[in-house]
């Protein structure tokens, strides 16, 4: 039953140092997946059970290609989690959503390579839906709790997910543009492939640092000015998830997310890798035994 909420959060740039949680436990959870970016951190906001994850672990030590984005996710599953919120620094393709403004994301385009994008593999296919990669509901409650905290944001946005650790270039920062994206990250996949393969509802809300490098008129990002912008942000989003705390109902119903991979799974029983079966008892154990 998930009629209890728990709030898992990965944080992003800035926020290695947690969300302000009561009553905080620090755990290490092992993954078959390998090591997670570092031990969680679970405890309270107002009544809410929150268990946080700082995605470049502490002291922000793992650039994005590096990230074990599948022992995050499987980690956060094993804790207990129902739902993700994902907090990161993004730089804008759009002028209309500037530095200082927030982003829930609705919308994501995969540019990245090289990640394990997947917790299924040879002995054990699954093919789940992502046409809408991120949960409205969690959406919904985080644009209303930065408006209610007097904070700009955009209430949808297409992000596109680079590959970095550098930003990208003139050229295709304009490219992103014509594709019709609106912001630009690093980290977002696979974190959201692996969150829904997960049953996990997963949303994306973005801190914008900078414009990218499209605007000619610019000299193109500059990590000292997204660090100052980053941390300028970072208190305000942590009023935010205090503010979302206290608005999400007292009962969780259900999410059809909750159960996206009750078709999804195409090996035959007798014909599944047991050793994969083993590694997915947390992820996808509830349509495999």
């Amino acid at each position: 039953m998930k009629d209890s909420w728990h709030i898992g959060v990965i944080g992003g740039s800035g926020l290695a140092a947690g969300i302000g949680l009561e009553q905080t436990q620090e755990i290490e959870v092992a993954s078959p997946f390998g090591l997670a970016s570092g031990p969680v951190t679970t405890g309270r906001l107002g009544k809410v059970r929150f268990t946080f994850l700082p995605r470049h672990g502490p002291g922000h030590r793992i650039p994005p290609s590096d990230i074990n984005f599948r022992a995050n996710i499987d980690v956060l599953k094993r804790c207990g989690v129902t739902d993700i919120v994902a907090l990161s620094a993004i730089g804008s393709l759009n002028a209309a959503m500037g530095p200082g403004h927030f982003v829930a994301v609705d919308q994501l385009i995969d540019r990245t390579s090289g990640r394990a994008g997947s917790f299924f593999g040879p002995g054990l296919v699954a093919h789940v839906s992502l046409a809408d990669p991120v949960c409205p509901r969690l959406s919904a409650g985080l644009v209303a709790a930065a408006r209610a905290e007097e904070a700009i944001v955009h209430e949808r946005g297409c992000y596109v997910a680079i590959e970095g650790p550098q930003f990208s270039t003139r050229a295709e920062s304009r490219l992103y543009q014509s594709w019709g994206a609106d912001v630009i990250g690093m980290t977002a996949m696979p974190e959201a492939r692996l969150a829904r393969e997960a049953e996990l509802p997963y949303a994306l809300l973005g801190m914008v640092t900078d414009y990218d490098s499209w605007r000619e008129e610019d000299e193109g990002v500059d990590a000292a000015h997204v660090i100052a912008v980053m941390h300028r942000n970072v208190s305000r989003a942590r009023q935010v998830l205090a503010r979302f705390a206290t608005s999400l109902p007292a009962r969780r119903t259900p999410s059809p997310i909750d159960t996206a991979l009750d078709h999804a799974v195409m090996t035959d029983r007798a014909a599944r890798d047991p050793v994969l079966a083993a590694q997915l008892d947390a992820v996808a154990g509830r349509v495999l035994r």
